[in-house]
Order: C-alpha cells, then structure tokens, then sequence
C-alpha cells in the first residue's frame, strides 16, 4: 500500500510538472474546424493498432492500448489526439519509443514536437476506455462513435477527414461472440477469456470504427458470392425463423443494385451485420459490422406491408451507406446530409422492383413529406447544409430536413438533369473519390457539366437555404367562366426573398373529368399558359404527383372531394396538404379530424391508411379540446371498431388496430382493449404477437384501467427474454398510478446513468407527459428543458430532439407555452442548434396558441 501511494504520488507529480513546463498553444475543447484543417493538411497513413480486454464485471474498467502510427509532413508545433475523458485513465504515453509525460488538455493529448519527426511516428498510450459510447449491458456491449464519439472511446484524430486503417484485438469471457469491421484471423484461449484477433481494416474514418462483444447467438448465410454473419439476441422463434432467410436477401439485393447502379464493386471485406435490443437509432452503417435495432429486423407473420417496407428500405439504407459515407466520405460534418440524402434515395430506387405490389410514388410521399414539413414549418427550422464550427456540435445537425427533406431536393435534381445524366454523375463521382472525402460543390461541379441548368444556382436555394415555399394562385374568369388568367406565387415561409426551382404537376377537377398541367417554377411568380380557355374546374389540386415542395392553396369546401380523386397518390397527397393548411390556421381542425377519420375508414391501400391513422391521432390527442376528443373518441373508435369486423386483408386489420388502440382510451373501447389483451375477445384474422400484448398491456395501464395493476404484473410475468424484461421493467414507473411513484422515476432521469437507455427513456417519458397525465406532470417540464443542456452532451445525435418531443412535444396548454417563453428568455445563450431543436419539438404548442388566438379574434 506504501509503494502505491508513492506510484500514485510519482504519476500526478510528473503531470503537475509536465503541465507547468508545456508551452504548447491553448487548444479548445472538442474537434474545432480550424484544428482539423490543419491535422488533416499535416498527417497521413493513420493505422490504429488497439486492444481491449473486457472483463465480466459491468463496472470494471476495461484496461486497453493503442499502438498509432502515423506519418507526419511537418514538425511546426505539437500534434493533438483527442481523448474526452479523464486524465486518471490515461496510464502512459510514448512517443517513438521514449516515455513521456502525461499532457491531457480541453479533451486532448499533446504529443510535443521534441519527440516527434519528420515521416513515420509512433504513438503507445495504454489507457482505461472511455464509456461513454461503450453501451455496457450485463452480457453484452456495442460501440456507436458518431459523430464525434470515437474520442471519447480511445485516442484518435477524431475527424471524418483523417481517414485510418484499424487492427483490432479484444480478449473477452469465453461464451461473447466479437464482431467488428474485418475478418477474425485467430482465436486464444486464456482461461476463462478467449483473446480475439483480427486482420487490419479497410481504410475509414473514425465514427465508422466499431465493435460488439456479447452473448449473441451468430447465424451465417451466403445469399450470393459472399458470406455474412449475423449476431442477435432475439429469442422468439417465430420471428427468427420469419425473417432471418429475408434479412439475408434483402442485403444482397442491396448489393447487387448498388454495385450496378454505381458501377463500383462493394468496396470492403466484408458485409456483417448485428441486431441489438433498444439500439439507439433504426441502424448504423459501420464499416463491415452495421448494427441494427432489433426490433426493426424481426418481423412475424403479423407485420403490416408498410413494416416489411420499412425494414426492406432500412437495410437498402445501411447498405448504401457503404458508398455513400463510407467509401466516399464527406470532408467536415457540415456536408452529412450528403450521406443520409444518398443512402435515403438510393433505398427508395432499390426496393421498388423489391415489392412490386407497392405503389412507389406513394410511399416515398408518404415517408418524407409529413416529416420534412415537421421540422421546416417551425420556427427552427435549417438549411439542408449547416455551418458547423466544431465537431462536439455536429450531433445537432441531425434531423428530419437531413433525412426527408434532402431526398425531395434529390429527386428534384435528378428531374432537372435527367436520370441517365445523373446517374453518370454519380458514377464519377464514386470512382473520383472512393476512400477519399468529398464536399457537396464537387459534386455539383460533376453534374453543372451534365446540364444546361445552372446547377450551382439551383443547388443554392435548395441546400443552403431554410424554409418552405407557401403557393397562392389567382385566377380570372370571362362571362362564359372560362380562364383568362391563371398566375401561381410562391412566398417563403420564414419571409426571406427566396424561392425554389421546382417541377410538379396541378389538377384541375371537373364533374367528368380532370386535366393536368405541369408546373415549371423557375421564379417567384409564373403565369400558367396551358390553363388559359379552361372552363372554371369545381376544384384545383396542386402538386398532385407529389414532387413538388411546399403548402399549396385548398378551401375548406373542397375536403369533400378529396376522398373521390382516383388517383392514389393525388388523393394522398391533398391529406397532407390539408394537414400544413390547418396548421396555417385556414381549415378548423373539427373539418380536418372528420376527413380523416373517413379516410381511416374508407381507404383500401395500407399506406394511406396509416397515414390518416397518423394525421387522427395527430388531431385528437394536439389540436381538440377535451370536450372535443370525447366527442371524437366515441365516433372514430365505433367507426374504426365496426370496420375490424369486416373481412381485410390482415395488415389492413393490423393498421386499423393500431389506430384503435391510439385513441381507446375510455369508455366501449378501453374494455374492448382490455378483452383483446385478456385473450377474451379475438378478432377475426387480426394477428397479434407477444409484444403487441406486452405493448396493449402498458396502453391499458396508460389509459388509468381499473386493473391496471394485475395487467401489469401479469404482462411481466409472461415476458420470457430477459432484453425485453428489462426494457418493461425500466418502464413500469413511468405507467404506475402512484403519483409520488412517478415523481421519484422523472427525479432518477437527472442522472447520467439512469438515462442510458435512450429509446426506454423516450417511451418513458411519453407515458409521463401523455395528454390524459398533464394536470400531474406539467410540474416536469421546466426540469425537463432544464435538463436538455446536459442531454445533449451525454446522450446520442438523436436523443435531444427525442427528449424535447416526448416532453414539451407533448404539451399544448397556455400553461405549458408560458414555461416554454420563460425558459427560452431566461437562458438567453442557449446554444443555437439546441434551441432549434427546442423549437421544432414545441411547434404544435406554439401554433395551438396562434390558432386559439386566431378564434378568439374572430369572436370579438
């Protein structure tokens, strides 16, 4: 104990005087862009050599090494690894094989230039991992370092332009399987730990590095010339033996249309995958190892078109990552939208021919434009490419413009320069830049070549600027009530003087018949000659094959003829663009819930189904009053309930379920919900898992029935897997009729480590801040915005927005719109990518006040 003491007191001394006597420059924490520019102009040939040894113990430390090597071009000034954790954890550093002090400063390593030379350099650092990004679970773990995580993990140059080779070496218990983004070249048991080794890695950069270790069960298949390997914990066989044959398939029909589409073979050593319980995000696209939610990939006979769709566009999404992030990377996150908009279109193209019976148009409507318009409609919205000064921001970036938004402009592109050119583009691209990183202008400057647009101009208004377009038309008539005049405006929503090139189709609807003219929006007016002589239509439908972006003239009078447009994707599209006219206060949400809760009923394809489903419960739960749900509950549960009775097909029934159990929350359908999950009541061709009844279980508990207790315990006595166990029990507080309960589980979310879990810890708080728990849990919400500083510190790229939606989100009182002012007055400087998020959550809050606002001026 007295030499340790001693050891201890050597250590902090030699750091102590390390740091007084070091003259390197003051650098600021996290990945600045400026310090990036410079790393990446200087150092070259990156090869991590790491090796962790992960002991059984949860809590121990897991005691690791990195051998770096690298060549450097210039010997200026010290050179900076990024390490966000501790100094304790840092154990030693040597610098081409001569020990040196321990210089850890704003979360990096200083290798002074005394020790480092001209050419190639070594780096050991033998360090305790950082755990932050390491999601340690009882018998398993995974890594998720993007954006900017890989730092908080090991050292490393943590930046998407320093692009490395890795060769990996883990030793763990001897019954976890490893899986990571190269082949595993030898096994070595070592008592009661197996030492795993593996080849050196393609080249990637750091946020694509990963590993899992855990007790997975491994499954391996060779859908066509190549192996892939599988790890998950799903026990349920039903599901295993349903979906692991599609998973398998529906990779390679990945690959195989990519590898044509790009003209590119698959660019790595392999194509692994694992299923994960609770993960984080859908997918991730790591490089040889994608890791998946587990749930998104198992899937029974129950499972509606549109969830076999979404699994299917899922894996098309990882899969085109391996291009389109992976081989080529952008250069800085700012261009991460380059990334996601590729890997979103691309699985739009591969899986039409995938599922032939699925209207393509529709579903890709369908998937992007209600979440587009969610975040580009609210007073925090932003430009498709967004500044970024430093990386520890870049999680912020994230969002549904990046996602949804960008494939509209993509599909927009693609028309303006035809598809045969573009592809061509994107040919050279790929081959200019595999393994190399890449800006969105480069890209433009392939396809400005290919067009007689100009690209640059057009690629401005889309991608660096925010907002959406708002269409008015005026219309002029001659005593015979033919058109003499038809102009179409376009205003920006957020009042700036932009407008956007845009092609889409209108619809003029007579009682006979329709006539469609396409739209070439080049500016912010256009006169629509094609429309000139018509005779006065019963009703216009703008952007009526759904390419067209923005919110689009409809009166109240014409929702009736919405549901008699036979065209599917007319029709739904005019459901959306009823939806934004609400919320821009010209159609009353009663009208609204009407035409939609008829379409619930009356729609005989899936998709649009779901999609009235969404808009029903968007309206009742947000934009009614209470009276007005009760009203509303009664009608659209007897509506939806006789409609189950009927004979559908059963992912119809599957649907409708759905929208049932989102709104039964009193009266006939409470205890009809409650019959379905007491197994006292079956409905006729409806097909319902175990974790449907695990999920009806919590609803019924949600709703406050009277048995809600013994449903409970009942529902968690019945789960067998011990991931699925764990998730209902981290649940239960949050579901308990004891008030006191509750506060005590919301007090517990002020903890790092209580809130590990992130999609739990969604669900969670979406039971605490349900409308039917409100009167309670408004006493929440200011520690909830409270806390969203820290949450984005701590937590994965799309927890902050989770966590804002699942609480302020929930929230449309005046009560609640008061806290929300005083908090954004009274923290002033909040960062400005983080009060976007804030702003975006709490849109249907604000504009429930304007459209209230709007109600009571009209009664004075």
């Amino acid at each position: 104990m007295k030499n340790l003491f001693y050891a201890s007191f050597l250590v902090i001394f030699l750091i102590s005087c390390a740091n007084e006597n070091d003259n390197s420059k003051q650098v600021e924490s996290g990945v600045s862009e400026a310090m990036a520019t410079q790393r990446a102009s200087l150092i070259s040939n990156v090869h991590y050599n790491l090796s962790f040894d992960i002991p059984k113990e949860q809590e121990a430390p897991i005691a690791s090494k990195l051998l770096l090597e690298f060549n450097l071009t210039q010997l200026q000034e010290p050179v900076y690894l990024d390490f966000k954790e501790e100094t304790s954890k840092i154990k030693s550093v040597s610098i081409n094989e001569t020990d040196v002090a321990i210089l850890h400063k704003n979360e990096h390593i200083v290798l002074h230039e005394d020790y480092l030379v001209k050419g190639n350099n070594t780096i050991i650092i033998e360090f305790d991992a950082g755990e932050l990004s390491l999601n340690r679970n009882e018998d398993y773990l995974y890594t998720l370092l993007v954006p900017d995580r890989a730092r908080t993990l090991f050292p490393c140059f943590d930046q998407p332009n320093i692009k490395g080779i890795y060769t990996l070496n883990i030793t763990a218990p001897n019954d976890w399987k490893v899986l990571c983004g190269s082949k595993e070249v030898k096994q070595t048991q070592k008592g009661e730990y197996t030492q795993h080794i593996f080849s050196a890695s393609n080249q990637m950069s750091t946020y694509l590095f990963s590993f899992v270790a855990g007790k997975f069960e491994s499954v391996t298949q060779k859908p066509a010339n190549m192996d892939m390997t599988m790890l998950y914990r799903e026990t349920d066989t039903t599901k295993i033996k349903y979906s692991l044959d599609s998973i398998f398939i529906l990779h390679q029909q990945s690959l195989s249309f990519l590898e044509k589409y790009t003209a590119y073979p698959f660019p790595f050593q392999k194509m692994d995958f694992a299923a994960i319980p609770g993960f984080q995000y859908g997918g991730m696209e790591h490089v040889g190892a994608i890791q998946y939610r587990e749930s998104s990939l198992f899937l029974d006979e129950s499972a509606t078109a549109n969830r076999k769709l979404s699994r299917a566009k899922l894996i098309a999404h990882e899969t085109s990552h391996m291009w389109f992030g992976d081989l080529v990377t952008m250069n800085w996150f700012n261009d991460v939208w380059m990334k996601e908009v590729f890997a979103n279109f691309m699985a739009d193209k591969i899986m039409n021919p995938a599922f032939p019976d699925i209207d393509h148009q529709l579903a890709f409507m369908i998937t992007h434009y209600p979440n587009a318009y969610g975040e580009d409609r609210t007073l925090g919205t932003n430009p498709i490419r967004q500044d970024l000064e430093n990386l520890n921001n870049a999680g912020s970036l994230y969002g549904s413009i990046i996602y949804n938004k960008a494939p509209i402009m993509m599909r927009q592109l693609e028309t303006v320069l035809g598809k045969e050119a573009f592809q061509t583009g994107i040919q050279e691209y790929i081959k200019a830049f595999a393994f190399k990183n890449a800006v969105w202008g480069e890209l433009i400057d392939i396809l400005d070549k290919k067009s007689t647009t100009d690209m640059v101009g057009w690629s401005d208004v889309w991608i660096n600027n925010s907002s959406r377009p708002i269409f008015s038309d005026a219309t002029e008539y001659d005593s015979d009530d033919n058109i003499t005049s038809f102009k179409l405006s376009q205003k920006a929503e957020d009042k700036s003087n932009h407008s956007w090139p845009q092609t889409f189709e209108v619809l003029f609807l007579y009682p006979d018949k329709t006539k469609t003219l396409t739209i070439n929006m080049i500016d912010s007016e256009l006169v629509l000659e094609g429309a000139i002589g018509l005779p006065r239509p019963t009703s216009i439908l703008y952007n009526s094959n759904a390419e067209g972006y923005g919110v689009f003239p409809i009166q109240e009078k014409d929702l009736n003829i919405i549901p008699t447009i036979e065209d599917q994707v007319a029709r739904g599209y005019a459901y959306i663009n009823v939806y934004e006219n609400m919320l821009n206060g010209s159609i009353a949400p009663a009208a609204v819930i009407k035409l939609y809760s008829k379409g619930l009923i009356n729609e005989k394809n899936e998709l649009l189904i779901n999609l009235n489903s969404r808009y029903t419960t968007s309206v009742f739960w947000k934009y009614l009053t209470a009276e007005q749900r009760l009203f509303y509950q009664k009608e659209i549960s007897e509506q939806v309930w006789s409609k189950l009775q009927e004979e559908l097909p059963a992912s119809i029934k599957k649907t409708l379920y759905s929208a049932y159990t989102s709104i039964g929350y009193t009266g006939i359908s409470l205890d009809h919900l409650y019959k379905i999950w007491n197994k006292e009541l079956v409905i006729n061709n409806l097909k319902l898992n175990d974790d449907n009844f695990t999920e009806l279980a919590m609803d019924l508990a949600l709703y406050g029935h009277a048995e809600s207790e013994s449903i409970l315990k009942t529902a968690e006595q019945a789960i067998s897997n011990n991931d699925k166990l764990n998730r209902f029990t981290f649940l239960l507080p949050s579901l308990s009729k004891d008030q006191q309960t509750r506060n005590d589980f919301f007090e517990s979310l002020q903890q790092e480590e209580n809130r590990a879990k992130e999609s739990w810890v969604a669900n969670a708080m979406n039971n605490l801040n349900h409308p039917l728990h409100q009167k309670e849990s408004i006493t929440y919400l200011r520690a909830s915005l409270d806390l969203v500083n820290q949450i984005q510190k701590t937590g994965d790229i799309f927890f902050p927005k989770r966590w804002l939606s699942s609480t302020i989100g929930n929230y449309t009182s005046p009560e609640a719109y008061e806290i929300l002012q005083r908090f954004l007055e009274e923290n002033p400087d909040l960062n400005s990518s983080l009060k976007s998020k804030v702003l975006q959550a709490s849109d249907n809050l604000r504009r429930v006040q304007l459209l209230q606002k709007q109600i009571d001026t009209s009664l004075d």
